[in-house]
């Protein structure tokens, strides 16, 4: 998996390429952790996300927590396979998802 980060002011936008599982997923945890100080608007783009497992919706849901608490939250560019995926597993009802 590879992150990259675009922050303008208090905004940062993570783009999430390739897998979000078990193996990957605390490499975004502590990327988040480190980042979100101070942010108001988080944009996680996951245009080339390809597949997202158990432990990569619980970092997406910690981060959807913290940032309830400080601004907001949006994901864009969800592939079918992976808004299936939310979908199954009921994170469609509480993370904000642009089309």
């Amino acid at each position: 998996m590879e992150i990259k980060k675009n922050q303008s002011g208090d905004s940062l936008v993570v783009e999430i390429i390739g897998r979000l599982d078990a193996a990957t997923a605390p490499q975004l945890e502590k990327e988040l952790n480190s980042s979100l100080e101070g942010i108001k608007t988080l944009t996680l783009d996951f245009s080339q996300l390809e597949y997202v497992a158990s432990a990569g919706l619980r970092v997406l849901l910690v981060a959807q927590k913290r940032m309830n608490k400080q601004g907001s939250m949006t994901i864009k560019n969800v592939s079918d396979e992976v808004k299936e995926v939310l979908d199954m597993t009921g994170f469609i009802s509480f993370l904000n998802i642009e089309d």
